[in-house]
């Protein structure tokens, strides 16, 4: 028998999906959220593993040949050394772009209407139809920084509110074949953008935008890229949405870019720190949205389903000698 090791919250339908795999056992362990290690008995036998975090110990896990992460990000492990180790690594991509697309498409309905205003003016009894309450998002052009799942997501909604989706990558949009998605989600073929950019066309890019949306990975190459000049290549009025990581936008730029209006405003689910100080200007600035990293919804009802389903198609993936859904590549863990 096969031995799975499951250190992540799973609801009971999704356990049972689990352990209906044939020739497969389950063990489940209390959620680690931080550093942990593994119990001397479970350091052999377990050959998959799911879970947020690795134990400190899981080089000592003598027959391991999956790592499933419950998470999108991986560059918190980049110093583990897994690209040079036998064990496989995959991460959750797909499980989060439904929750992380709705929440880009609500921001930017709540930065285009001005819903903060709205609900102060509501707190103190004031009756107020200024203009700037009456704008629509149809026909606004979303820029997507990225096309992964959550920018392929992001576009399908976004043509459903009537609006026009560009795309900036390195080298333009393709099939995304082995990677997790739900059924009728995303955009799996590349068929969605009304136009590409690729590199070298950064600034033909951002001039045309109403909304940049950050999407892509927090790799060496996109730490702090975004910085005074790409701001101040944005028109005036656009909005800045960020769900990707917070170091990809130079601070001091987007804080001189909100308060001296080089862009009309940002939403931002990705921070500076964990948690954002009380005394972080970004808090008392009105033409801002701060969420506290919630717009992946882990603790939605879906989630189990979703984490069981795609750990136990990898299983029975390694099992088959097929490929992986999500694997992280060599390239990619040289360039977290």
């Amino acid at each position: 028998m096969h031995q799975m090791l499951c250190d992540v919250a799973l609801d009971e339908a999704a356990r049972r999906r689990l352990e209906a795999l044939p020739g497969v056992t389950l063990r489940t362990l209390p959620p680690h959220e931080r550093g942990w290690e593994l119990q001397e008995d479970l350091l052999r036998g377990p050959e998959f593993l799911l879970c947020k975090l690795p134990p400190r110990n899981v080089d000592a896990m003598a027959d391991l040949k999956l790592i499933q992460l419950s998470s999108v990000g991986y560059e918190h492990l980049r110093n583990r050394g897994f690209a040079d180790k036998p064990v496989r690594v995959c991460n959750a991509r797909g499980l989060f772009d439904p929750a992380i697309a709705e929440w880009v498409l609500a921001m930017i309905v709540n930065l285009t209407r001005d819903l903060r205003a709205m609900v102060r003016n509501q707190e103190q009894a004031r009756w107020e139809r200024a203009d700037r309450f009456q704008l629509e998002v149809r026909g606004g052009v979303v820029g997507l920084w990225g096309y992964g799942g959550i920018g392929r997501e992001t576009a399908r909604l976004a043509k459903a509110f009537g609006m026009i989706a560009h795309v900036m990558t390195r080298a333009g949009v393709k099939p995304r074949p082995n990677t997790y998605a739900q059924p009728g989600t995303g955009d799996p073929d590349g068929v969605l953008p009304d136009r590409v950019f690729v590199a070298g066309q950064e600034h033909e890019f951002l001039s045309g935008l109403d909304y940049l949306v950050l999407a892509l990975p927090h790799t060496r190459e996109s730490d702090g890229m975004v910085g005074e000049e790409v701001l101040r290549s944005l028109p005036r009025t656009a909005f800045v949405l960020n769900v990707a990581r917070g170091p990809i936008i130079q601070e001091k730029a987007l804080l001189r870019a909100l308060a001296e209006g080089w862009i009309a405003g940002a939403a931002l689910d990705t921070h500076f720190a964990y948690p954002l100080p009380p005394e972080h200007p970004l808090w008392r600035m009105p033409n801002v949205i701060l969420t506290p990293h919630i717009a992946g919804a882990d603790k939605s009802r879906a989630f189990p389903g979703r984490m069981a389903e795609l750990f136990a198609e990898n299983v029975t993936r390694y099992r088959e000698g097929r490929p992986l859904l999500n694997e992280v590549t060599p390239k990619e863990w040289r360039e977290a």
